[in-house]
């Protein structure tokens, strides 16, 4: 199959697109390498043996998408392109409904004049705000705490709308996607400051951040830090994977991808300082606006209709990070190195 991959040059997109040419699959990837690097390109080439299509866009670029899906003959769209902080989105909510949500209708109507019928969206843990009870299951209620969680359960509800036997859609609502690529060759490199606690932690353990700032320490949970579901890139991509294939049976798919165990954000710190033999200096901040105490996933759904269930631990994801980091100091813009982490 063709799939256009949007922000496929970005964290996740960037390993989907590698696992894709991996399964014989073509990937296009969509992106205007606003938060994304273009050396990444290189990276998957060296990784598959493939050069990658690329088209450098705006997601809100109706006209482009068109000629895009139309001149490479995709078959699905798997939709990664948005933006993703709690903070931020909470700073500018316009903008949040700006990109993600009409930059997916802008999607969606190119995607009608082309003619694909298949589309596998990148939903988020965030569209249930604070769970009622946990672990958090698909027909919980979805009360969005702040505006990035409510742009995305506006993009669920256009999806569920449109769904159809002609038209059909899988909704993967991510918990927290955390790791790398075992080659070390990609991972996370978030641009400016990182919003993801993950990369704050690498980033110190490599020595170019002076400390983790933890946001609260007064929750209600075991250790007073906020608690989340962690969950390997390399497994999330296996489900994108799956869920693009089930819609040749399925109409409408709407699943968590969770590993459906929770750690503090104290836990985290102390499993890194483990794997990668290094001290993490944190202090204490004042609580976010837009954080929630604890959420993790129920996997049941997931796999009931997909077939798929969370592999790797977090040690795994730990070990994978370091590595990453460890080769490359400064992200991308680091030449890529055989080293060892160490």
């Amino acid at each position: 199959m063709n799939i256009m991959v949007t922000g496929g040059a970005g964290y996740i997109g960037s390993h989907t697109c590698v696992e894709l040419m991996k399964a014989g699959h073509s990937a296009v990837i969509f992106d205007d390498f606003s938060r994304s690097h273009p050396n990444v390109v290189d990276r998957i080439r060296r990784l598959t043996g493939v050069v990658p299509i690329v088209i450098a866009g705006d997601i809100r670029d109706r006209k482009l998408l068109e000629e895009t899906l139309s001149t490479h003959r995709c078959d699905a769209v798997i939709h990664l392109a948005g933006l993703k902080s709690v903070p931020e989105s909470i700073e500018n909510p316009y903008l949040y409904q700006d990109i993600n949500v009409g930059g997916t209708r802008a999607l969606l109507q190119a995607i009608e004049t082309a003619r694909v019928h298949r589309v596998v969206f990148a939903s988020t843990a965030a569209v249930y705000g604070t769970p009622a009870s946990l672990p958090v299951r698909e027909d919980h209620a979805l009360q969005p705490s702040n505006p990035y969680g409510g742009s995305k359960l506006a993009v669920e509800t256009l999806l569920e709308t449109i769904a159809s036997d002609r038209f059909r859609v899988a909704i993967l609502r991510f918990f927290n996607p955390v790791g790398a690529h075992e080659s070390g060759l990609i991972g996370e490199d978030p641009r400016g400051n990182p919003g993801n606690l993950m990369p704050q932690i690498s980033q110190v353990a490599i020595g170019r951040r002076p400390w983790l700032d933890i946001f609260g320490d007064d929750y209600p949970t075991s250790d007073g830090t906020t608690v989340r579901d962690y969950l390997h890139v390399m497994d999330l991509v296996a489900a994108q994977i799956r869920a693009m294939e089930a819609l040749e049976r399925e109409r409408l798919i709407k699943v968590n991808l969770g590993t459906g165990h929770g750690y503090s954000v104290l836990q985290l710190v102390d499993a890194f300082s483990r794997t990668c033999g290094r001290n993490i200096p944190c202090r204490f901040a004042p609580r976010r606006a837009g954080d929630i105490a604890e959420s993790y996933a129920s996997g049941d759904l997931a796999q009931k209709m997909l077939g798929w269930r969370a592999e790797r631990s977090l040690d795994d994801m730990c070990r994978d990070v370091w590595r990453w980091q460890s080769l490359n100091p400064q992200g991308f813009e680091s030449a890529p190195s055989s080293r060892q982490p160490g």
